[in-house]
C-alpha cells in the first residue's frame, strides 16, 4: 500500500506530498490549502486494486 502521493498545486505549481488514507475509501475528494501559497485545492484521490494511489488537484472555485 502506498503511504504518500503528490499533486501539483493548481495556483502556484508546487509539488505537494500528501498522506494516503485507504480507510477513507477508494475514491476520495477533499479541500486542502496549499502549504506554499495557501490557496485551496480540491484534491481527488483514487486508489486502484493494487493499492496504488493517483492524486490530482484543481483550484477550488468561489461560490459567491
Amino acid at each position: 500500500m502506498q503511504e504518500e502521493a503528490s499533486y501539483v498545486c493548481a495556483a502556484c505549481g508546487e509539488e505537494i506530498v500528501v498522506p494516503v488514507d485507504p480507510s477513507a475509501g477508494a475514491h476520495q475528494e477533499y479541500v486542502e490549502d496549499c502549504p506554499v501559497c495557501c490557496r485551496p485545492n480540491v484534491i481527488r484521490v483514487d486508489i486502484d486494486a493494487d493499492g496504488e494511489a493517483f492524486v490530482s488537484a484543481s483550484a477550488e472555485q468561489d461560490l459567491d
